[in-house]
């Protein structure tokens, strides 16, 4: 597995950037080639499912996901959402936390451990250094820092 952490400072409260971070189908128009469905009924909570289906016709596969820690911030606890990673190709975890920083804004700690099927682990700093780029330009978007 390729576990790797993701931090950005942004001027907006907490409450809005948790927004922007759990709001799954945004998820999809970040990746290239990416769309998100949506699985359960809302609003979001522990056990919420979706699915990022990544590719071009033949060539895609799924990326399910669950909810399965649900806290969003408030004004004296940082928030915690935790998705767990089901697919055949894709598994693993991503724990998203957005705390208020001291002066104003927020402070976002996106941390993920990947494992890709039929990819040795001799290839995991390779996964690292393609996952913090592709989630960091994903995070990027998703906050409006890009």
């Amino acid at each position: 597995m390729s576990l790797f952490r993701l931090e950005r400072a942004v001027a907006a409260a907490p409450e809005e950037v948790w927004r922007r971070l759990t709001d799954w189908p945004a998820h999809g128009r970040q990746v290239p080639l990416t769309r998100t469905r949506v699985l359960t009924p809302g609003p979001n909570r522990t056990g919420t499912r979706f699915t990022a289906r990544t590719g071009i016709g033949g060539l895609s596969f799924d990326d399910p996901m669950e909810v399965t820690r649900w806290e969003p911030p408030t004004a004296d606890r940082a928030g915690a959402c935790r998705l767990e990673k089901s697919g055949r190709v894709v598994r693993g975890w991503a724990l998203i936390e957005v705390a208020g920083a001291p002066g104003g804004g927020s402070r976002v700690v996106w941390t993920e451990e990947l494992s890709v099927r039929g990819v040795p682990r001799v290839f995991d700093p390779a996964l690292v250094r393609a996952g913090s780029f592709l989630f960091g330009r994903a995070l990027d978007g998703l906050l409006g820092t890009r």
